[in-house]
This record gives C-alpha cells, sequence and structure tokens, in this order.
C-alpha cells in the first residue's frame, strides 16, 4: 500500500513535468530574440491614425508597416505578432518588464530615454509643425501664429512651446484628443493645430479630411523616432539590419507614401541608423 502510494506520487510529479515541458515549449522563443518562435509582441500606438491606429478590421499606419517588415526579418509572419498598446507614458516601463519585445510608436530618441531604454534606428526624422487650413494663406511663419487660436491635446508640451519661443501672443486652446482639435480646425474654431509634422500628416489623411488641411512645413524641432528595446538587448543590431533592408529596397518609402501621401507630406529622406538629429 505504502508503496503503491509512493509509485502515484512519482507518477504524478513525472506528469506534471511533462506538461511543464510542454508548456514551455508551446513558448519556445516568444522573447523575439533570434525570430521564428511563436509569436513576437510588438508596442504600437492604438490611436494615431497614419502611424499607429487600431480599426475594426485590424491594425495600420507607418509604424505598423515598419514593425511588420522589421518582425519578418526577425522570422515572423504578421499572424504570429501580438500587438499592444504603448501609450506615451508607459513604454519605458513596457520594455523594462519584458511586455513586449518592441517598440514602434512614434519614440522620439532622447539621452534621458536612452538611460532608460536602447533605441535601434532612427527610422523617420519628424519635426514639430502645424496644420492649418488648405485655402489659409495668413499663416506662413511661426511668428504670424501671434493673436492666433493655436490648439494642441492636454497634457502636450507642443502648443506651449510655439507660444513661449515663437509665438507669445498665441491663443493657447487645449482640447482633450487630435480629432477634436482638428473639428475646431475645420470648422474655424481654431486656426493651426501643432504636433510633430508625422502625426500631423497622419491625421489630414484620413478620408473625411483629404484635401481640408496643409502643413505649413516650419520644422521647429527634430524628432528622431526610433524603436526602442529592453537595455541590451541582442535584437537593437538585427532591428537596425532590418531597417537598414527596408530603406535598400524601397518598402520604407512605400509605406511613407501610403499612411502619408493624401497629406501631400513632404518627409525628409529615410535616416542613416545611428544618425540621429539634435
Amino acid at each position: 500500500m505504502k508503496l503503491r502510494k509512493v509509485t502515484a506520487v512519482s507518477a504524478t510529479v513525472f506528469a506534471l513535468a511533462l506538461t511543464a515541458t510542454a508548456c514551455g515549449g508551446d513558448k519556445s522563443d516568444d522573447s523575439g530574440s533570434s525570430g521564428g518562435g511563436k509569436k513576437i509582441t510588438i508596442g504600437i500606438k492604438f490611436d494615431q491614425p497614419g502611424l499607429g491606429q487600431k480599426t475594426p478590421n485590424g491594425y495600420s499606419g507607418f509604424d505598423v508597416d515598419i514593425a511588420t517588415y522589421v518582425a519578418k526579418k526577425l522570422g515572423y509572419g504578421e499572424d504570429q505578432i501580438e500587438w499592444k498598446e504603448s501609450k506615451s507614458a508607459d513604454r519605458e516601463t513596457m520594455l523594462q518588464r519584458g511586455d513586449v519585445e518592441f517598440i514602434a510608436a512614434t519614440y522620439s530618441i532622447t539621452p534621458q530615454r536612452e538611460e532608460k531604454v536602447d533605441f535601434a534606428g532612427p527610422y523617420l526624422l519628424a519635426h514639430q509643425d502645424v496644420l492649418v487650413r488648405a485655402d489659409d494663406d495668413s499663416i506662413k511663419s511661426p511668428e504670424d501664429l501671434n493673436s492666433k487660436n493655436l490648439c494642441s491635446v492636454t497634457g502636450s508640451t507642443s502648443a506651449q512651446n510655439v507660444k513661449n519661443d515663437l509665438a507669445p501672443k498665441a491663443n493657447l486652446q487645449k482640447y482633450p484628443t487630435y480629432s477634436a482639435c482638428l473639428n475646431g480646425l475645420q470648422n474655424g474654431a481654431i486656426d493651426a493645430l501643432t504636433t510633430d509634422d508625422s502625426i500631423l500628416a497622419g491625421y489630414a489623411s484620413q478620408s473625411q479630411f483629404k484635401g481640408k488641411f496643409k502643413l505649413a512645413g516650419f520644422k521647429m524641432t527634430n524628432e528622431n523616432y526610433g524603436i526602442g528595446v529592453k537595455k541590451g538587448s541582442d535584437l537593437k543590431n538585427k532591428i537596425n539590419e532590418a531597417l537598414e533592408a527596408m530603406v535598400a529596397d524601397g518598402s520604407w518609402q512605400k509605406a511613407v507614401d501610403a499612411n502619408f501621401g493624401p497629406a501631400n507630406y513632404k518627409n525628409e529622406p529615410a535616416p542613416k541608423v545611428g544618425d540621429v538629429k539634435s
């Protein structure tokens, strides 16, 4: 009786070990460090048209195209990608915790962020700019924003930077979302909307806004978009190789044209890996 009890326990332990091994096998390479695993988790924005947007039909935008191409070079098909929303305030924490393998989400490379995470890229050089109505020729320089209604979203520093440094008499308006700013711009309550030109181009390229707005082209700052990875991750070099391949085979420019073209976005040439503009 005692012998049977020990044997039963041993069998149970052995079965559990097999189960654990099998479960481990299902996630044999979820880290994405060498590619070809069952899945890879990638952080993007879910609410930025033209860049990273969750839609009823899936995910779309320039950042999504960049991330999908990179994932393919790492050995993952589109059906192996798990997209995770990466809000601006959460990005470093998500990488440090291992919630995602990498993040492509209008993630500007800065010295402060590089203390916490590593960056591949940059893959796009954006600039702070303003969006105005297509028929408005009164705003030809940042100084022309004086006495104009200038909009940005609550919590953003973009509009405040313009008011502090370039147009102190601008009438600063803070709306909860960029979409709300766009509606205000469309109906005349707002004269200009400011943030990164890539973000502005993405919003302006939406079907309901095509032809209604234009970018002023002021290039007030340099925003070097990079792909964030966990500090010390060997993914950095592999992602850099993928980005270089994307530029070389023309896929990078095709993604720019597809996502920003309707807004006549005059993008900078594809930046060289490691060339971060100050």
